[in-house]
């Protein structure tokens, strides 16, 4: 039972911990699940090896624009018109966002 009430305050104080974290550190889960999408072109964590045009740590706003760019047509691709089409333009903000913070 000791066992059980140890498990409860360490569970609990993760959440204390977390809560206190600056939210400059916080990553976007939500936007994290959806890059995994990216990862089969662009390679784990945007750092594409081969092919596949190498995404991580560039400017949110030049990623920003390019998602934007195959959602609309302007950019032409092989697969990302697609992709990029399943995506509400902020939703493709969070995305860029999120590589552009991979290093």
């Amino acid at each position: 039972m000791n066992i059980f009430f140890i498990f409860l305050i360490a569970f609990f104080s993760s959440f204390n911990a977390l809560a206190q974290t600056p939210n400059a550190i916080k990553q976007d889960f939500q936007a994290v699940i959806w890059a995994l999408s990216c990862t089969s072109c662009h390679g784990t964590d945007g750092k594409a090896e081969g092919v596949g045009l190498h995404i991580a740590g560039r400017k949110p706003d030049e990623l920003h624009k390019m998602l934007l760019d195959y959602k609309s047509g302007k950019r032409q691709g092989t697969i990302m018109h697609q992709h990029a089409k399943g995506y509400s333009d902020s939703e493709l903000k969070r995305i860029a966002i999120y590589f552009s913070e991979v290093k």
